[in-house]
């Protein structure tokens, strides 16, 4: 036999073969299988329904669920089987759509699978649920599924924190396949919703019905066998204050500008508010979205999904006169009794360099220069420091780096090196001068609100430095117990001495210097104003806090864009924050907490463009030692 045989004789055999078990399973079915495939065939068909689960809820540390559920009823068909034109007509007439609408709809989903369900009403009243369910015989390939959408019961926004939940796209489709999703599936886009996606999402279930010719369901199949219940999705537990968020977002809100605050729990790193104003209404995204609406959103030239807490970077202005004088303690660059005189006027060169529009403090130390804010001092301590050592310990508390905060899209700021100039400047193009910018906060170093809180918590606590997070835990649906997450924590080696150095003079700040508008009776606050300077318009403000300062429970910054002094608009807003966590809500009154923000509310709009938020352009780039004579007042 030649190849030629041998390979007929092969193929022969393998069809041969494969004829040969297709007989054998159709035996199989009409003798074993008659009476279940004989009901099926009687009925004419199998329809099934995908049951969803309630999407896990979202509770603050004290209980109060912020992020819920209730139930959106939802039209689907089966495009494969939905061709019939009078069908359509009837269904669009149902759903109040024009046959062109729906049309559009329906070919949405040949995109992915013709016999996959496609959602072509989504939010349907009861009512409307009703009349449909009783012309569902009419309109075999059409089903009705009971999912789910998003509710806000505690009457807090937190759009930034929470994300919402949109439309599963192509290509998350294909790199989640395997997961369960489907083509008309929703899967958190931003936010919690976002990064905790696989915790709450939980698993759908699925019931099978028999469906006679007529449309008219006949029974379960298999006594119901087949189905499978959903589970659940895990409840998050938060570290979350709500009423403390609830007060964050009016007190920003009524400055009438941008701006954001964090608060920390400096214990742990949980964080107990974060607010960004602009915001936008979490109920736009959920449920039925006018695509208008959505469209206004987005071009808002005001940004309100810009999350400013986490996303923007600004120079933190004279709040990092605190990390300065840290680094200058612990290297012995400085003592707390040193005084460096100032004139006014520091010079650099042939430069000069303003404090305060040129008015001298005379001799000050290190806690007069805190509680002053004086910026003569840091321009002659970043020298004695060194440039190295300085960027050194802005690493060390995590500053150009993220946080690895648990809501996605951190920046992560500008931490300036002697790297960092070579590679923009060139290696031997910039000088001394780019220090002093620096060494009151200004300058290419910017810092997002959550490291500010962050680096404020350090302080708070003497020197562990703990993930901000929002999340503590999770509660599966299974289970009574809430499981911990972990978030990393690293002890700074810096001494005890230090930081009560620094803290004493940040209580300075708050009971007689910059920040005395953040005060709190009966407790004893710690501070640091701050301006960062801003070349589109007004200054930013700035102010951070934590208290009580013997053992603190919270950590904050505030930032008001275009509001000039960080003590007159940022450090009230932190104050009544304060009261309100460490004294109870009964001792906050929001309203007139308020009244004086607003009437320092002049000039300026709320929203900032790109540009006007991340400064990386140094006042003092230019060389001050090379014959020029340039004079700057870098301000606050």
């Amino acid at each position: 036999m030649d190849k030629i045989q041998k390979r007929a004789y092969s193929v022969s055999l393998i069809v041969i073969a494969g004829f040969v078990v297709l007989f054998l399973r159709l035996i199989y079915l009409q003798v074993f299988e008659y009476k279940e495939l004989g009901s099926i065939s009687d009925a004419n068909s199998l329809r099934r329904t995908w049951l969803h689960p309630p999407r896990g809820r979202l509770i603050d540390r004290n209980g109060v669920t912020v992020v819920d559920n209730q139930p959106l009823y939802t039209v689907k068909v089966i495009p494969a089987e939905f061709t019939d034109s009078l069908k359509k007509s009837t269904l669009a007439a149902l759903l109040h759509v024009t046959d062109e609408e729906l049309e559009k709809r329906i070919r949405k989903g040949f995109k992915y699978n013709r016999f996959a369900p496609v959602a072509v009403g989504r939010d349907i009243e009861p009512q409307e649920m009703m009349r449909l369910n009783e012309n569902l015989w009419r309109l075999p390939g059409v089903m009705l599924e009971v999912e789910n959408k998003r509710k806000y019961p505690a009457g807090i926004n937190a759009s930034h924190i929470f994300g919402y939940l949109n439309f599963i796209s192509k290509e998350q489709l294909e790199n989640m396949a395997g997961k369960g999703y489907t083509p008309d599936d929703k899967t958190g886009s931003k936010g919690l919703e976002k990064q905790y996606e696989d915790q709450l999402r939980g698993e759908k279930g699925v019931r099978y019905e028999l469906v006679n010719s007529i449309g008219k369901t006949a029974g379960k199949f298999e006594d119901g066998r087949k189905d499978t219940p959903f589970k659940n999705g895990s409840d998050l537990h938060l570290t979350l204050d709500a009423g403390l968020q609830r007060l964050a977002e009016q007190l920003l809100k009524e400055t009438g500008k941008s701006g954001a605050v964090v608060a920390i729990d400096p214990n742990d790193g949980g964080i107990l508010a974060m607010t960004s104003q602009p915001d936008y209404d979490l109920e736009i995204l959920n449920g039925k979205t006018d695509a208008e609406q959505w469209k206004e959103l987005v071009a808002n030239p005001q940004k309100p999904l810009f999350n400013r807490a986490i996303q923007a970077a600004y120079p933190p202005g004279s709040v990092y006169k605190i990390l300065l004088s840290i680094a200058a303690l612990e290297e012995n660059a400085i003592t707390p009794e040193k005084t460096i005189y100032c004139s006014g006027v520091f010079r650099l060169g042939r430069g000069r360099f303003l404090c305060h529009g040129g008015q001298g403090h005379g001799p000050v130390n290190l806690e007069r220069a805190i509680i002053e804010s004086c910026n003569t001092y840091y321009y002659q301590l970043i020298f004695d420091l060194g440039f190295e050592k300085w960027t050194e310990y802005g690493r060390m508390f995590g500053f150009g780096d993220k946080t690895g905060t648990d809501i996605p899209g951190e920046h992560p700021g500008i931490l300036p090196s002697a790297e960092y100039y070579d590679k923009r400047y060139g290696k031997g193009k910039w000088t001394r001068g780019y220090l002093v910018s620096l060494a009151i906060g200004q300058g290419e170093l910017n810092t997002t609100p959550l490291q500010l809180a962050a680096f404020t918590a350090t302080v708070a606590n003497r020197g562990t430095w703990h993930q901000p997070h929002l999340v503590r835990g999770y509660r599966p649906d299974t289970g009574d117990t809430v499981v911990p997450l972990s978030f990393t924590k690293r002890k700074l080696p810096i001494s005890e001495k230090t930081f009560e150095t620094v803290m004493t003079a940040m209580q300075g700040v708050v009971d007689s210097g910059t920040g005395r508008l953040a005060a709190v009776d009966g407790v004893a606050v710690a501070g640091k104003t701050g301006t960062a300077q801003n070349p589109h318009g007004k200054d930013h403000a700035w102010f951070v806090a934590f208290a009580p300062v013997e053992k603190p429970v919270i950590a904050l910054a505030v930032l008001v864009e275009n509001a000039g002094y960080g003590g007159s608009i940022s450090a009230p807003i932190a104050g009544k924050l304060i009261n309100y966590y460490v004294n109870g809500p009964d001792t906050t009154d929001a309203d007139s907490a308020t009244a004086a923000l607003t009437e320092k509310n002049s000039g300026g709009t709320a929203g900032a463009a790109a540009s006007n938020i991340i400064r990386t352009d140094s006042a003092a780039q230019t060389d001050t030692e090379a014959g020029n004579n340039p004079e700057y007042d870098l301000q606050r």
